[in-house]
C-alpha cells in the first residue's frame, strides 16, 4: 500500500502563491507511478488538477495552466504544486492521488488507486 499525505495548504490572498506537497510512504516512490493533483470544492465534484508522469509528462487542466505546475522528486518520495497567481475559483480540498499502474485515463480519477486526505487551500476575495 501506500500512503500519502498532503501539506501546504491554507489562506491565501487573491494573486498570491502556495505550495502544496504530498509525501509518500509505504511503497517505493518509483518514476514507474504516476502522480496527480485533484481538488474539490464547495458545491462541486473532485476535479482533475495536474499530473506527472514519465508516459505523459506533466499535464495541467485548462483551468490552472499557466499558474499551476507539477513536479516530482523520486528521492525524496514527493510530489509538488505550485500554485501561483491564486483566485477565488481556486479554492478547494486538494487531493494528492498515485497511479500504480499508468494508463491512458490520466485525468480520471478512477486511474488512481491511492489517495490523500486533503489539504484546504482557501484564496480570499
Amino acid at each position: 500500500q501506500v500512503q500519502l499525505v498532503e501539506s501546504g495548504g491554507g489562506l491565501v490572498q487573491y494573486g498570491g502563491s502556495l505550495r502544496l506537497s504530498c509525501a509518500a510512504s509505504g511503497r517505493t516512490f518509483s518514476s514507474e507511478i504516476a502522480m496527480g493533483w485533484f481538488r474539490q470544492a464547495p458545491g462541486k465534484e473532485r476535479e482533475f488538477v495536474a499530473t506527472i508522469s514519465k508516459y505523459d509528462g506533466a499535464r495541467a487542466a485548462d483551468a490552472v495552466k499557466g499558474r499551476f505546475t507539477i513536479s516530482r522528486d523520486n528521492a525524496k518520495n514527493t510530489v509538488y504544486l505550485q500554485m501561483n497567481s491564486l483566485k477565488s475559483e481556486d479554492t478547494a480540498v486538494y487531493y494528492c492521488a498515485a497511479d500504480l499502474f499508468p494508463g491512458p485515463f490520466w485525468d480520471a480519477m478512477g486511474e488512481y488507486d491511492y489517495w490523500g486526505q486533503g489539504t484546504q487551500v482557501t484564496v480570499s476575495s
